[in-house]
């Protein structure tokens, strides 16, 4: 029997406890017209089958940010570099979710190694919105955004974030979205970005989507030895009892001054209604969460480690290549950058190079990180008095291509102020619909202490059954 198309964002827990199958070729019709209008992924093969392995995921389409890598299929980073590269192997996350039975239907399309804030840095072509096709879908895993809210059926989104870049798309095109504890999913076959900051999760429809993706993802990875071995079970165990639940809302987010008027008012309307489910709510000051520290400390640790990590592509090993007999190294690896890199790649290359450079290393890197260590001590601190911190997941709603244009890069940057901070801490946090504004999505972002990805699932899914 096929899916209902009508049962638009179905949860999947539903789907999956029924003996309902999904109609292939409905689904590749579906998806054929997802791609046309909204260009969020390639698709990985030309036929969907339904005879996935028995499992948590069984039969349940899943796509994969193309940053991490999938078997013998172009795995892109968004980038003419690795335009044509096929890795020889799956990332961790992708056995996992097969051997649970998911079936991996395509690949979604990002800002270009991950730098960007609305997925409009992708070498190839820029999702769209599909709350409005003339705004953007927010970055850097914008096609899993897009493709989250187009997709009618079950489905799961695997993603990745460095600095905000679940959590961003998953604002704007009205989708739930995890971010989890550095370590707790292995990054084992992701195309780093930076690798102190790098986080494999998810995006679903619901909440119950985004713990059933983690908890298949998640665990100990001798490929990875910065992951750890922690309980899982999230989505069994989520809960709606949120009575003495305490929450803070930290002022440096909530009166940052780029935040729309309009979204400040829907996020507090959101956290008034937990408030009403049970939980204490209060405002907190965190002054090391404010945009003077973070966001700066953030970029220079993220480009330094990028562009340490970029200098693999060199035209010789994988990825683009010339013809090197012509020049000498030096003028073959700069030719082979400046023709396949894009703007913003370069860009935080300079930057990160002049970061890491000697005499600058001290002034800027390790200050950087100095900085760092205050901000996870700052989150700590507020964590011996609240369970959770709430906030707005993004300053606005999607802006237009046209004005997202406008902005400089600075501008830019600053646009990710209210989500670096737990990603610079590696702190979890989910990203859940809370009301609109001008017919636009608005996410409210809940944050957690380290590994305990239960409590903010639990407040995100409380609020989402009101």
């Amino acid at each position: 029997m096929a899916v209902d198309n009508s049962a638009k964002g179905m949860r999947v827990k539903e789907f999956i406890e029924t003996d309902t199958a999904i109609d292939a070729r409905a689904l590749q019709s579906h998806l054929n017209g997802i791609q046309n209008a909204f260009q969020p992924f390639r698709a990985l093969t030309d036929d969907f089958s339904t005879d996935a392995a028995d499992g948590k995921l069984a039969g349940v389409p899943v796509t994969v940010k193309d940053q991490i890598c999938t078997r013998d299929f172009n795995t892109t980073a968004g980038s003419k570099m690795l335009e044509d590269y096929r890795p020889p192997f799956n990332a961790t996350v992708v056995d996992r979710l097969q051997a649970e039975g998911a079936h991996i239907m395509g690949k979604t399309n990002m800002d270009e190694f991950g730098f960007g804030t609305f997925c409009t840095n992708s070498a190839f072509e820029v999702p769209k919105n599909p709350h409005d096709t003339d705004r953007v879908v927010g970055g850097s895993s914008g096609g899993a955004g897009a493709a989250t809210a187009a997709i009618e059926y079950p489905h799961i989104a695997v993603a990745e974030s460095t600095g905000g870049s679940i959590s961003a798309p998953a604002a704007f095109c009205g989708v739930a979205g995890i971010t989890p504890t550095y370590g707790r999913v292995s990054r084992y076959g992701l195309i780093d970005y930076a690798n102190s900051l790098d986080k494999i999760g998810c995006l679903a429809k619901t909440v119950y989507g985004t713990a059933l993706g983690l908890d298949v993802m998640a665990g100990k990875d001798r490929n990875d030895t910065t992951t750890v071995d922690r309980e899982t079970g999230f989505a069994d165990t989520l809960d709606t009892d949120v009575d003495g639940l305490q929450i803070g809302v930290p002022a440096q987010y909530m009166e940052f001054e780029g935040v729309d008027d309009a979204v400040r008012e829907t996020v507090w309307t959101a956290i008034h209604e937990l408030e009403e489910a049970g939980a204490d709510v209060e405002e907190v000051d965190l002054p090391r969460l404010a945009k003077g520290y973070t966001v700066p400390a953030y970029y220079i640790v993220a480009v330094s480690e990028a562009s340490t990590n970029l200098a693999r592509y060199c035209g010789m090993r994988y990825g683009a290549e010339g013809d090197p007999d012509r020049n000498g190294f030096n003028e073959y690896f700069s030719e082979i950058r400046t023709a396949y890199f894009g703007d913003e790649v370069k860009r935080r290359i300079m930057l990160g190079s002049y970061a890491r450079m000697a005499g600058y290393r001290s002034k800027y890197y390790l200050k950087a990180l100095k900085v760092r260590r205050l901000v996870i001590d700052e989150f700590k601190q507020a964590f011996r008095e609240y369970d959770v911190l709430a906030a707005p997941t993004m300053p606005m709603i999607a802006p237009t291509f046209d004005e997202a244009a406008e902005l400089d890069p600075v501008e830019v940057y600053a646009m990710d102020t209210l989500t670096v901070g737990p990603n610079l801490a590696g702190m979890p946090h989910i990203s859940v619909p809370c009301g609109t504004v001008q017919d636009m999505p608005v996410g409210m972002h809940i944050i957690g202490d380290h590994f305990d990805e239960q409590t903010i699932l639990n407040a995100a899914y409380t609020y989402e059954q009101q």
